[in-house]
């Protein structure tokens, strides 16, 4: 798969048909978006193919660093794996912004990415400040000669499948939900980093991880989950919270691997969330802590 910054590029090799949105968590609404506009392609006779802005639209529009459910990085990989050929980046800044619906399509879509067909979402917004919709996209099409397709909604559990209602369920820890969405576990990336050690005291080494993108953290709480590292899955137990035992007061991620010794400290791993074992509570003593911990290793063991 192709990934083409459009900042001094024009596409002249043949015609695309694009995929437009955000495509944040790239969810069963995104995939079904994504294989109409793939299986169009073929009948077209074009590349299938994404536009991507690099930073979130609303980290330029309202100035503030919306919380995530993918990075571009992963969207890159859901997206190859759905059949896309070619990822168009775009910044998103103040002259993106202030294009007006036509400007945009004209523009970009088919001045830059020599679009043939423009596939998006039955809730699209697009233009300076979300002013124009799909059916004034379906007329810019007419008029430029461009093909338009308008997906219909996913529906899971009466509810229509969006990111905003994703980021609801995460933060709920409403996890096989979330599952249900998405069409594949939530899971975030991080650098495992030195911690307090307090896991080895306990006879529970845990892998403490920073961030690596400002992603939607799940409610407090020890969750089931798969920790995976260099390609590689394992089971493991991640506790989200504050160590409330010991009067901690920032906000920790920490994943206990089962079965596991190697020395991981600077990798960046990922931990896929399968399920929500227990809230994040206070134990009288470190003793009980490691009664509950035991059970939960066991739980996970016995469960799953």
């Amino acid at each position: 798969m192709e990934i083409i910054d459009l900042l001094n590029y024009r596409e002249r090799r043949f015609g695309t048909a694009i995929a437009l949105g955000n495509f944040d968590g790239l969810h069963l609404g995104h995939q079904k978006l994504i294989e109409t506009m793939v299986d169009r392609s073929r009948e077209l006779g074009v590349k299938p193919s994404l536009l991507l802005f690099k930073g979130h639209t609303r980290a330029t529009i309202k100035r503030e660093k919306p919380k995530m459910i993918t990075n571009n990085e992963h969207k890159f990989q859901l997206a190859k794996d759905l059949g896309v050929e070619i990822v168009y980046l775009l910044d998103f800044n103040e002259d993106i912004m202030r294009l007006s619906g036509e400007e945009f399509i004209r523009d970009i879509v088919l001045e830059k990415i020599n679009g043939k067909l423009i596939v998006v979402g039955f809730d699209y917004r697009f233009g300076y400040k979300a002013s124009g919709d799909t059916d004034y996209l379906i007329d810019l099409g007419k008029k430029y000669s461009i093909d338009i397709e308008v997906v219909n909604p996913v529906i899971v559990d009466d509810n229509i499948v969006s990111s905003s209602y994703i980021r609801n369920l995460i933060s709920l820890g409403k996890i096989q939900e979330v599952k249900k969405a998405l069409g594949r576990p939530y899971s975030i990336l991080g650098n495992v980093i030195p911690g307090s050690n307090r896991g080895n005291k306990l006879g529970f080494p845990t892998a403490n991880i920073e961030l690596i993108d400002s992603f939607v953290i799940p409610k407090t709480g020890v969750y089931f989950t798969n920790t995976i590292i260099d390609n590689r899955r394992f089971i493991s137990a991640t506790n989200i919270g504050y160590n409330p035992t010991f009067d901690g007061d920032k906000l920790k991620i920490e994943t206990f691997i089962l079965n596991f010794s190697e020395n991981i400290y600077g990798k960046t791993i990922e931990i896929e969330f399968m399920d929500f074992l227990r809230d994040d509570i206070r134990f009288r003593n470190s003793g009980e802590l490691i009664k509950q911990m035991e059970l939960d290793i066991e739980t996970i063991k016995n469960r799953y």
